[in-house]
């Protein structure tokens, strides 16, 4: 199992911007897809952006055009750069990885958007 740290998230006022960061706490290799998803009280867990196979991606669509997915500076680290924030984007952001088939989930983080 990988092991995630995310860092990032906090408060915000609607269409502000905020950056999430997500690195595996040690040096592996075979992780094929990073990702983030969000969990707003009440709700499922849904997927928000996804990075796969080198560098493609993929968002939801609620997000597209306002949230970037990118690898971050060191191996296995993945950032989720957030702009135009809107309250519906709230909740709390969790990173994922898949290796080997297997996902692992970091501990989360929170987003608070107000209007």
């Amino acid at each position: 199992q990988v092991q995630l740290a995310e860092f990032g998230g906090g408060s915000v006022q609607a269409g502000g911007s905020l950056k999430l960061s997500c690195a595996a706490s040690t040096r592996i290799l075979g992780i094929s897809e990073m990702a983030w998803y969000r969990q707003a009280p009440g709700k499922q867990r849904e997927l928000v952006a996804r990075i796969f196979e080198g560098l493609q991606t993929a968002y939801a669509d609620s997000v597209q055009g306002r949230f970037t997915i990118s690898e971050g500076a060191a191996k296995n680290a993945v950032d989720l750069e957030m702009d135009n924030l809107k309250p519906e984007d709230a909740g709390v952001y969790y990173c994922k990885a898949i290796r080997g088939g297997v996902p692992s989930w970091g501990q989360g983080t929170q987003v608070t958007v107000s209007s």
